[in-house]
């Protein structure tokens, strides 16, 4: 059955269209892709697209990025992932068909996803496999089709950051062959300080996470990055606090575990043979109270085990580190992004663009 395009959130210039992907135990998972149509028209002639999956606690929202794809000449299209942005249903299980942001004010505590799941919650990452093999079977499909092209002719480089750059990587992992290259933005590829760390607390979790995967672990809230983006803050973005809460979701043990287990399969060492473009912040700046420096760091993931990791992804990775950049790099200040969108089409035209008209 053909997609079904309506106008984004986003608006002009954007399209979305309901994904719902059978999963294992029956049911169906909702997801959200979304492409974009820039009303000036086509640059994207080549064949190449970008996918993009946005990080946990997350949506995508960043038309600059899509912008700057498609000013190389690339279609871009983005994966709201089940239980994340466009697929929450804020509030109670029976709100039945309320669209995000109709619960303004909701506690954040209630946050549900329609049918009762929990925002941001997956028990394993592969959870996610199913979704963004369906979301590239649309892009393809899609692509090619405006683009007057076979499918076989459509190359499609994966774009992930944060937990979704852990995701990315995984995903392309297990289906060698299907992209054409990999992008991730401060990839969550380890824990702070090391893999010991990670290994010492996953003995004292896994018990919690067998019995009670929903558990909710209890963390100090902080909203520094928060901070860091938000226009009602010191940051420059509009984003919506439902789809993306200042305090992120809460964190469950189920879900924490599944993270450990993806992270504990790169530090074993992934065999990803797509050229992998990994770009971190120079440093890291976190801590219980906020700092200045927060506002030119990355005030969320420690850089240096992130660096240290990416090596293990695959047999060609690229490590780009950008200074004063925030997690996500490319919502950094301008002058900050504007060298790593430099970096970025240095590297996409010498392993993407290459060989192409």
């Amino acid at each position: 059955m053909p997609a079904v395009w309506i106008e984004d959130i986003l608006g002009a210039g954007f399209e979305s269209t309901a994904l719902e992907v059978p999963a294992g135990d029956g049911a169906t998972r909702r997801a959200t892709l979304v492409r974009h149509l820039p009303q000036a028209g086509g640059a994207e002639r080549a064949g190449h697209v970008v996918l993009y999956l946005h990080g946990w606690s997350d949506y995508f929202f960043n038309t600059e990025l899509a912008d700057f794809w498609h000013r190389l000449g690339v279609a871009f299209y983005a994966l709201d992932v089940h239980n994340h942005g466009r697929n929450l249903r804020i509030g109670e299980p029976d709100q039945g068909d309320a669209v995000p942001g109709d619960s303004a004010g909701a506690d954040p505590e209630s946050r549900t996803v329609g049918g009762g799941d929990l925002a941001g919650y997956a028990s394993d990452l592969a959870d996610y496999d199913d979704e963004i093999a369906t979301a590239v079977a649309a892009v393809r499909e899609d692509a090619a089709a405006r683009l007057g092209l076979d499918e076989a002719d459509i190359d499609l480089t994966l774009m992930g950051h944060s937990t979704g750059g852990l995701v990315a990587a995984l995903w392309t992992n297990r289906n060698p062959g299907a992209v054409k290259a990999l992008v991730l933005n401060s990839p969550w590829l380890e824990v702070h300080r090391s893999s010991l760390v990670r290994r010492a607390a996953a003995k004292v979790l896994d018990p919690l996470s067998r019995l009670k995967p929903e558990a909710e672990i209890r963390l100090p809230a902080r909203g520094f990055y928060w901070r860091t983006i938000s226009s009602t803050e010191e940051g420059e973005w509009d984003l919506d606090p439902d789809l993306r809460p200042p305090f992120a979701f809460p964190v469950r043990a189920g879900w924490l575990s599944a993270v450990w287990q993806g992270q504990s399969e790169v530090d074993k060492g992934l065999s990803i043979t797509a050229p992998v473009l990994v770009l971190t912040s120079a440093r890291s700046v976190y801590g219980p109270l906020w700092h200045e420096d927060m506002k030119a760091a990355d005030a969320v993931l420690d850089v240096e085990t992130m660096a240290a990791s990416a090596v293990k992804l695959g047999s060609t990775v690229t490590v780009e580190r950008i200074e004063a950049a925030l997690h996500d790099i490319f919502l950094s200040r301008p002058e900050v992004r504007a060298d790593a969108y430099a970096r970025l089409e240095r590297w996409a035209k010498a392993y993407i663009l290459s060989g192409r008209d």
